[in-house]
């Protein structure tokens, strides 16, 4: 008999600790992306730091291809809804970008400065403000925290306006934690402040998807076993509410750099967030 449970809850979410040379990241990402920044800067094929609300980290980077875009991708990023800002990931708009789409990245008021229910609220906003700036469909990506945020605005509850959902054409959740139920047994949760009311609320995995949904659940193989099960969660939960769902887990890939497939315009990461 097999007698499978998790009795460290930290670990079971720990990633750079369980990543041979995990403590480069997120560093490695600080000058990939600077220089990514400056060359679309000098180009004119960047807006950086547009206000979408009041608070001070309501801003947004708007990266533009050459032309007309065909389309707007967003990228929601991670950090455990704690960490981290827009600037670590700029070079991941560079895949969309090659097929002719504007990127948007905004960053977002993170805990405990507010609540997860909260950061969704700043997340819709920002996405209604670049809908505004930038015709035609979108498409929604975000990793680890941003792989939850992203799903959580095609739910049935999402914040986002009806004309903006309409636009939604795909969503790709990359190793996202789409059930916060096991973040409040974390050490994190000191400052996350989940409960359960949050929790039922907050989790795509235990709400219905928007009608017409789309989504892959994208994680890297190598990953830890909750993040793989939690990708695969949210698209076996959906499908049998009616969304359009799959599951990729990419071999050799850990949590992260399973995100720089973003950055090759002919990488299965990008073609399948664009596809449609």
């Amino acid at each position: 008999m097999i007698d499978h449970h998790i009795t460290d809850w930290d670990d079971a979410y720990a990633n750079g600790a369980n990543i041979a040379g995990g403590d480069r990241w997120p560093a490695a990402w600080v000058e990939p992306a600077r220089a990514f920044r400056d060359d679309l800067v000098n180009r004119g094929r960047a807006r950086l730091d547009l206000p979408y609300g009041e608070a001070k980290r309501n801003r947004l980077d708007l990266f533009l291809p050459e032309g007309t875009p065909q389309g707007l991708v967003v990228f929601v990023h991670g950090g455990f809804w704690m960490k981290l800002d827009k600037s670590f990931w700029s070079h991941l708009a560079a895949g969309p970008l090659a097929h002719g789409h504007a990127v948007v990245m905004p960053s977002y008021t993170l805990c405990p400065d507010i609540r997860i229910a909260g950061i969704t609220q700043e997340v819709g906003a920002a996405i209604a403000m670049a809908a505004g700036e930038i015709d035609g469909p979108i498409r929604l990506t975000g990793h680890s925290a941003g792989g939850h945020l992203v799903t959580r605005m095609i739910c049935a509850s999402s914040p986002l306006p009806a004309s903006v959902r309409a636009r939604v054409a795909n969503t790709v959740s990359i190793s996202g934690v789409h059930d916060l139920r096991p973040m409040m047994k974390t050490a994190m949760n000191e400052t996350l402040a989940i409960d359960g009311a949050e929790a039922a609320t907050e989790s795509p995995a235990l709400l219905e998807p928007m009608d017409g949904a789309r989504l892959c659940c994208w994680v890297g193989g190598n990953e830890r076993s909750e993040f793989l099960r939690q990708n695969a969660l949210l698209a076996n939960v959906w499908i049998g509410l009616g969304a359009r769902t799959m599951v990729v887990e990419e071999p050799d890939r850990h949590h992260f750099n399973v995100i720089d497939g973003l950055g090759d315009p002919d990488h299965a990461l990008t073609r399948t967030l664009l596809t449609a």
